[in-house]
């Protein structure tokens, strides 16, 4: 869709470029969602793309993955084998459903930064205790668990002229055993719930929701529970006000659901 209202595009080479102020100034990216409907309100667009990080980055402490590495290049990572997390980048990317035009253009963080519920890339990160790495515009910047980074549906902590840079995972959780669920109102529908598990030696049993939620909920249990163990833990952990509501599923219909598929991951990873 054309931006008619789109005056000015910048491309930033270095941070010290990088100028997100003023009103009607939107980062872009990939832009599948950003060029998918009217954006009156903007004018002028800073294409981080220019910036040239590296998508993928493996270190000591584990992976940082660039704000602007594609859902197709995380999916196509060659990854140490003793990373036997990794299928789940592939599943959490599969569940958003989008054709491989979309995979090659669409990145991380703009499924990061947009926040919606169904955002599968976030459940992605918050399974594996990921952390955002944010700059600020005045050349400082700080980390925040994606677990806190999305706080509502649609709503996060960013501020104005602040950026995601980078998401980092630690090799503890990469190593980590992890079951995926997820179920749609359609085959072909958006995500009404997805949960992610995950077991590891220091973390125990990790269990996290997300579309199902406003925001994701992760549980960290010291072991794999039993079946009554784990509808109280969630019970517990998850607020009836938290169960989301849209077209593509009722809340006492994600309820529901979540604890079914907490018990298929419960017994898978047991």
């Amino acid at each position: 869709m054309d931006l008619p209202t789109v005056t000015a595009i910048s491309r930033p080479r270095t941070r010290a470029d990088l100028d997100l102020s003023g009103p009607g100034v939107a980062p872009l990216a990939g832009g599948t969602w950003l060029f998918s409907e009217p954006q009156p309100h903007l004018s002028r667009l800073v294409d981080l793309t220019a910036l040239d990080w590296a998508p993928l980055t493996v270190t000591d402490a584990g992976l940082e993955i660039a704000a602007t590495c594609t859902i197709e290049q995380l999916t196509r990572a060659a990854l140490p084998e003793s990373w036997t997390a990794a299928p789940l980048f592939g599943q959490c990317a599969a569940a958003l459903l989008a054709s491989f035009k979309i995979w090659k253009t669409a990145t991380v963080g703009g499924n990061l930064c947009l926040s919606f519920p169904a955002g599968a890339i976030i459940t992605l990160f918050a399974a594996l205790d990921g952390e955002a790495l944010i700059w600020r515009p005045d050349g400082s910047e700080y980390r925040t668990p994606v677990t806190e980074f999305v706080t509502g549906a649609a709503t996060n902590v960013l501020q104005p002229g602040e950026v995601v840079r980078s998401v980092g995972l630690t090799t503890r959780a990469l190593q980590a055993r992890t079951a995926f669920r997820k179920v749609a109102l359609s085959p072909l529908g958006r995500s009404g719930v997805v949960l992610a598990g995950r077991v590891d030696a220091e973390a125990g049993f990790v269990l996290t929701v997300t579309a199902a939620t406003d925001r994701p909920y992760v549980l960290r249990l010291p072991s794999v529970l039993t079946t009554s163990g784990l509808t109280a833990a969630l019970a517990e952990r998850i607020p009836d006000t938290a169960w989301h509501e849209d077209a593509h599923g009722a809340p006492d219909w994600r309820c529901h659901v979540t604890y079914v598929l907490a018990e298929q991951i419960r017994a898978e990873l047991q």
